[in-house]
């Protein structure tokens, strides 16, 4: 075994013997049990930056640690390769996305080779191929057909610099998820939708099933989903005979109200404006509002604004005629685009009626509190009801349960449930996505394209300027065709779908990304689902994670898979950072995870992305913990090297449990050696289990190599038989091959095995070997303390009371006093009482 480390060399041996092998290579093996590890896809870009190493290290640790297990382990990778940036640069170079994409792509597939990931690349996914976007379209035909995709004209979001529409969930803060510094806008444009609000009440419920799922995400999804319990109540503007639906989770507040607030946007506007006594400058008005940012009118903050617009709506519970106000602050998003304002249990109505010296009555009073003589505050709890008519007296909890069925028993209100998610708008006027297959005729209207006519394919000769319309409006030959329908002249739909659409059910095209009849193979899932891991980042929340899950409910309705939930466990990791801040170009602290392998080695690189930090926690990038990293696999390499050769035919009795009753006695220093790598290979392997702390396996592996340098002398006397060490040595490898798999490699081999770790069953830690010898314990004085004494693991209660007493630290505060008793929690501590 060559004593000198060379991770170059090292690397290239080994990943040319993975790929001869296959070993990565994940078929269907029916009654083996699978597991289906998945890190998300990425957009091929250019490079992998230190964040995919480090998701992409996380998984790869998993996936081999599984595949250890005897479990048949799928992991794949593709390309979401569809996108604004690979358009973008084809824009700036007049040179086409495909180009570019493509040999990012290739660029990428180097890199992650390099990497060394366990990579099963037969099933590799490219989403911008003709392949993969054919189901795409086929799935929206389907939807088509069910009623959950449609076309309307809506007020979308803009992004002006990417020049195109974003969803709701793609704006964050007000800006475009993109370009943080851009400020959103509205235009009024005809788009296309996917009725997801169809399935809200279904996203909701089967997180149920999302039992392995962090808090956090559920949290989110809930939030953004945003179920509201409450009742919609029927108002009337009598002035025009009109009636005015109300939607509010507190009727119990109902006499409480003052005004009535209208969205700008609400659809009887057009109607008040009409019969008002000043239409133009009501008009106006409105306008001034409907034009400030829909973005900017939910903030907290947001400065209160209004419009009296002179007409009246009456209260159906008493009969009062309150005025109608066109408020900044209400969308049509939300509700029915009408609020009863009741502002004095409401902080917005609050602040908006202060501001425009409009009334504020209190009808809500604490269970057990008095009236205020003037409200600085809204008082916005559950109460009791004053003020309330026929309910006062009740809780806020029976009011609204009463009310309701009074407003459904006379017919002017009924309880509802309101949903804060909206449809899901997919139209890109981009170039570089999924065309939409539609057609428009002028006979006969909106007409889909066959699916025996899939793909509709991206024409290759395009000029892209990046302004105004889709691209594909520019291009004749695409846009002129035939309507399927009778045969007349038609027109293609120019929009291309969000790119969020290819990444809504691609972990599904991997178990059989070949086939062609159909967008999945049913074998193929079927054996391969769920998702038993799926590792991605936080940022992912409510976009593709909810997009997935609501792809999965629709191909169930459509018959295509048996299940409502694709993913079992869910793992977001952290971010890297560098000097406290994101990675990026522009601050110039990115770290090249390429000239990282060529001066450290690939292994050195997956190592310290996992030891810097919790897999869950950002991780600061340091020049110094690399190197430290890199020091730590060399001192592993010179310390095998220098034994590898004495070993020959020796047996180990790693993994055999229990031991053969012939066995040897072990000294002490070989009960110490064993102890310490067994404890290390039990915390590994239950962490592998659940916690997911590689930066702590990390550590206790640092440990055993330290036990390893201070036995030095004594393996070096014979004082450790030679079986011994070679187990201790086994057991470094194998924990070893999980975090840095091609010195790991290297070293089995040099320790007189043949093949790669990974063919190696994950060795079972010997649970008496393990067991600890000593405890520690703490002594408290009085509850405080004072110091800690090491006792064997089997010291009666006797001895322990002797030993803790008798400790120095402890006499000087028991010296002079009564010991009243000693309190032993077996295996805890120990509490010293005295007087």
């Amino acid at each position: 075994m060559d004593t000198n480390y060379d991770p170059q060399k090292i690397e290239a041996k080994w990943q040319k013997f993975w790929e001869e092998q296959k070993l990565f290579d994940a078929d269907i093996a029916p009654g083996r049990r699978k597991y289906y590890v998945l890190e998300m896809l990425p957009y091929p870009s250019g490079d992998i930056h230190m964040g995919h190493v480090r998701n992409y290290s996380i998984g790869d640790a998993l996936a081999r640690y599984m595949s250890m297990k005897g479990f048949n382990v799928l992991h794949p990778i593709g390309w979401d390769s569809f996108g604004l940036p690979a358009e973008n640069a084809a824009i700036k170079h007049q040179r086409p996305p495909a180009e570019f994409t493509f040999a990012y792509i290739d660029r990428m597939r180097r890199q992650l080779k390099r990497l060394g990931v366990s990579y099963d690349w037969r099933r590799e996914v490219t989403t911008c191929a003709p392949e993969y976007y054919r189901w795409n379209q086929w799935f929206f035909l389907k939807m088509y057909e069910r009623g959950l995709a449609y076309r309307k004209k809506s007020r979308v979001n803009w992004c002006p610099q990417c020049e195109t529409v974003l969803a709701n969930e793609q704006v964050v803060d007000g800006c475009c998820w993109r370009h943080e510094d851009t400020p959103v806008v509205e235009k009024d444009l005809e788009q296309w939708f996917l009725k997801i609000t169809d399935y809200a009440e279904r996203l909701l419920e089967d997180m149920k099933e999302l039992v392995r799922w962090p808090e956090r995400v559920l949290t989110m999804q809930q939030n953004w989903i945003g179920k509201s319990k409450g009742t919609e109540v029927g108002f009337s503007i009598d002035e025009l005979g009109l009636p005015l639906r109300v939607f509010t989770t507190r009727v119990d507040t109902i006499f409480g109200c003052t005004v009535v607030f209208l969205a700008a946007e609400h659809p009887l506007i057009g109607k008040l404006i009409a019969a008002s006594k000043e239409p133009e400058k009501l008009r106006s008005e409105v306008e001034r509002i409907k034009n400030s940012s829909v973005h900017a009118r939910v903030e907290v903050n947001l400065e209160k604004d209004g419009v009296a617009t002179g007409f009246h709506a009456r209260n159906p519970y008493n009969g009062e005629l309150v005025p109608i106000w066109v408020a900044n602050f209400v969308l049509t998003e939300y509700g029915t685009g009408a609020v009863m304002a009741v502002p004095a249990h409401d902080q917005r109505d609050f602040e908006f009626c202060t501001t425009f010296n409009l009334p504020i009555r209190t009808v809500i009073l604490p269970k057990d509190g008095e009236p205020k003589a003037k409200l600085e505050a809204a008082f916005t709890e559950f109460g009791k009801l004053v003020n309330s008519g026929p309910y006062t007296g009740l809780t806020s909890e029976r009011a609204i349960e009463r009310m309701t069925h009074d407003a459904e028993a006379d017919g002017f209100g009924k309880g509802t449930i309101q949903y804060r998610i909206k449809d899901w708008g997919i139209s890109r006027q981009r170039y570089w996505g999924t065309p939409i297959p539609m057609v428009y005729c002028d006979a006969c209207g909106v007409v889909p394209v066959p699916a025996s006519e899939l793909p509709v394919l991206l024409p290759a000769d395009i000029k892209l300027t990046g302004t105004g319309q889709s691209p594909l409006a520019s291009v004749g030959e695409f846009v002129t065709t035939t309507c399927p329908k009778c045969g007349g002249p038609a027109r293609r739909e120019t929009d291309t779908m969000d790119t969020f659409v290819d990444s809504s059910w691609y972990f599904y095209r991997y178990t059989d990304p070949k086939t062609d009849s159909a967008p999945i193979s049913s074998e193929a899932v079927n054996y391969w689902f769920p998702v038993d891991q799926y590792i991605g980042g936080i940022e992912h929340a409510i976009l593709h994670l909810i997009y997935m899950r609501f792809f999965t409910k629709v191909m169930k309705d459509i018959g295509l898979v048996s299940f409502s939930e694709p993913v079992a466990r869910l793992f977001t990791q952290g971010m890297v950072i560098k000097d406290g801040s994101k990675m990026s170009k522009s601050k110039g602290n990115v770290v090249d995870p390429t000239a990282m392998f060529e001066k450290y080695g690939a292994d050195t690189v997956r190592l310290y992305m996992l030891f810097a930090a919790p897999p869950e926690k950002d991780l600061d990038w340091s020049d110094t913990g690399i190197e430290g990293a890199s020091r730590f696999l060399n001192r592993v390499y010179r310390t095998i090297s220098k034994y590898a050769e004495n070993f020959g035919a020796v047996e180990s009795l790693l993994g055999k449990l229990p031991r053969p009753a012939a066995s040897p006695e072990y000294t002490a220093e070989e009960r110490n050696l064993l102890r310490k790598a067994h404890q290390v290979l039990r915390h590994v392997t239950k962490d592998m289990e659940d916690r997911w702390h590689f930066n702590t396996d990390i550590a206790l592996t640092m440990e055993l190599v330290n036990e390893l340098t201070e036995m030095d002398a004594a393996i070096s006397e014979g004082r450790i038989r030679t079986e011994v060490l070679k187990e201790t040595l086994e057991i470094l490898v194998l924990i070893l091959a999980l975090f840095a798999p091609h010195i790991a490699d290297e070293l089995w081999e040099g320790i007189g095995h043949s093949g790669a770790t990974l063919r190696v069953a994950w060795p079972a830690y010997d649970p008496v070997l393990a067991a600890e010898e000593e405890l520690e314990l703490p002594v408290q004085v009085n509850g405080k303390l004072r110091t800690r004494i090491r006792v064997a693991v089997d010291a009666s209660e006797d001895d322990i009371r002797q030993f803790a007493v008798a400790d120095e630290k402890v006499a000087q505060y028991i010296d002079g006093h009564q010991v009243v008793r000693v309190i032993i929690v077996p295996q805890k501590l120990i509490n010293i009482v005295v007087k």
